[in-house]
């Protein structure tokens, strides 16, 4: 079994700053694209980064230029740095990873972590 788990969510002002981070554990064998994605209230999930285990990115047009993702293979992490947050980026966060496992490659989430920006 494979567990993303998130941190790092929290309140802030608009125009602060937020590091999400998501650290994949159980049994791994590679790890391939990471993401986080989004979810507003009465919205739909919608990507927000993602970056390949050779650390090609890209990025929603919403965020390019405010946020960067990175991973560290070396601890199956993956983090977003978030600058410059806006009221509508707002949402739970989710981290998504797909895995490499015995038996194949399986896409597994994380259970969200709430950003809050207020205006």
């Amino acid at each position: 079994q494979v567990q993303l788990v998130e941190s790092g969510g929290g309140l802030v002002q608009a125009g602060g700053f937020l590091r999400l981070s998501c650290a994949a554990s159980g049994n791994i064998f590679s790890i391939n694209t990471m993401a986080w994605y989004r979810q507003a209230p009465g919205k739909q999930r919608e990507l927000v980064a993602s970056i390949s285990s050779g650390g090609k990115s890209n990025y929603a047009d919403s965020v390019k230029g405010r946020f960067t993702i990175s991973r560290d293979n070396t601890k199956n992490t993956v983090y977003l740095q978030m600058n410059n947050l806006k009221a509508e980026d707002t949402a739970v966060y989710y981290c998504n990873a797909d895995v490499g496992v015995r038996v194949g490659v399986a896409n597994y989430w994380g259970q969200g972590t709430q950003v809050t920006v207020s205006s």
